[in-house]
C-alpha cells in the first residue's frame, strides 16, 4: 500500500456542499489544466459484450480487444452507466455507495510508455486535491500481479480515501500486442462527492426524496428515468427488458402517488451530464404506462 508521508485519519469535510453540476465542472477545469480534455460520453445502448454501457473503459475496446490503433473516446469521462451487479446486504437491499445506474468518473487514454501510467496517478491526485480529497487521505493499494480476461491483459491498482475506496486505475494491453496499452482509471461521481461530504448516502443520491420511498423504488426510478430518456423503451429482452426490469420494481404501494416528481428530479441530474432525448413528462408517462401492463 502506497500512502502520503503526512498520511492522516483525520479528515474535515469542507463547509460547503458542491452541486453534482458544479462538482462535473470543478472536475472538468483540473483534468483540462493537465492537457486532458473533455470526452463526450458514448451511447448508453451498447450491444458489444452487455447489452448496456456498464464502464467508460468500453471505449477502449477497438485498441485493447481488437488490437486495432484507435479508440471511440479519448480524455476525461463522464459517462453514465447501468450495473445491476452493486453489492447487496443480506436483505437484497443495495448497501450504500452502490446504485443502478451512476456517473462513472474517468480519465481512459492511449498510451505509449509504461511510465505513462504513474502520470495518469499523478493526475488524478492533482484533480482530487481540487475537489479536497487531498493526498495526505488517500491510499493506493493491490497487487501487481497481471490477469487476463479473453485478449486483454492488465494490471490494477485501487485507491481508497481513508475508510472508502473510491476507484481504480488499470494498466491495460491487448494480450497478442502488447504495444497496444491503454490507461483507465475510474470512480464515480456520486461516491466521489460522499468521500467529500461524508453525508448520509441516500440524501446526497434521493435528495428531498430520500424519506418519500423505499431506495429500492427511488433507484429503480431513477435508472428508469436514465434508460427512457436515452430512448431505451421497456422490451422482453436485452436492454429493453432492464428498463421493464426497473420499472417493474416500483412497486404501487411504495408510489402511491405517482413518479412524477422524483423523475423530474432524476432527469435534472442525468441531463446536466449528458442530453436526454426524452422530456421528463413523456419519461414519467412512460414509466406509468408500463406499470399499468401489471
Amino acid at each position: 500500500m502506497i500512502v502520503h508521508r503526512d498520511h492522516s485519519e483525520y479528515y474535515s469535510p469542507p463547509r460547503r456542499a458542491l452541486p453534482f453540476s458544479e462538482l462535473v465542472d470543478v472536475l472538468e477545469t483540473s483534468f483540462a489544466a493537465h492537457g486532458v480534455p473533455r470526452a463526450r460520453p458514448l451511447p448508453l445502448r451498447w450491444g458489444r459484450d452487455t447489452d448496456l454501457t456498464v464502464s467508460a473503459v468500453q471505449a477502449l475496446d477497438p485498441l485493447i480487444k481488437d488490437g486495432r490503433d484507435w479508440v471511440y473516446r479519448s480524455g476525461f469521462l463522464p459517462q453514465p452507466v447501468v450495473r445491476l451487479t452493486g453489492q447487496r446486504d443480506d436483505g437484497g437491499q443495495l448497501r450504500d455507495g452502490f446504485l443502478t445506474s451512476f456517473v462513472n468518473i474517468s480519465h481512459i487514454q492511449p498510451i505509449r510508455r509504461h511510465d505513462e501510467f504513474s502520470e495518469v496517478i499523478d493526475i488524478w491526485l492533482s484533480v482530487l486535491a481540487r475537489v479536497g480529497l487531498h493526498a495526505r487521505h488517500l491510499s493506493l493499494f493491490g497487487r501487481l500481479t497481471t490477469w487476463q480476461r479473453a485478449s486483454v491483459r492488465g494490471v490494477t491498482l485501487r485507491f481508497r480515501h481513508l475508510d472508502l475506496t473510491l476507484g481504480d486505475v488499470n494498466l491495460l494491453w491487448n494480450a497478442d500486442q502488447p504495444h497496444r496499452m491503454a490507461v483507465d482509471l475510474g470512480s464515480g461521481l456520486e461516491r466521489l462527492a460522499w468521500a467529500r461530504s461524508r453525508a448520509n448516502w441516500n440524501d446526497l443520491v434521493f435528495g428531498p426524496f430520500a424519506d418519500a420511498a423505499p431506495p429500492a423504488t427511488l433507484d429503480a426510478i431513477r435508472t428508469a428515468t436514465l434508460l427512457l430518456g436515452h430512448g431505451i423503451r421497456p422490451g422482453p429482452r436485452g436492454a429493453g427488458g432492464t428498463t421493464r426490469r426497473m420499472i417493474g420494481t416500483i412497486s404501487p404501494e411504495s408510489a402511491p402517488l405517482g413518479v412524477d416528481a422524483m423523475v423530474r428530479f432524476s432527469h435534472r441530474y442525468w441531463h446536466s451530464i449528458a442530453p436526454l432525448r426524452l422530456e421528463w413528462p413523456a419519461t414519467a408517462s412512460a414509466i406509468e404506462d408500463e406499470r399499468s401492463r401489471h
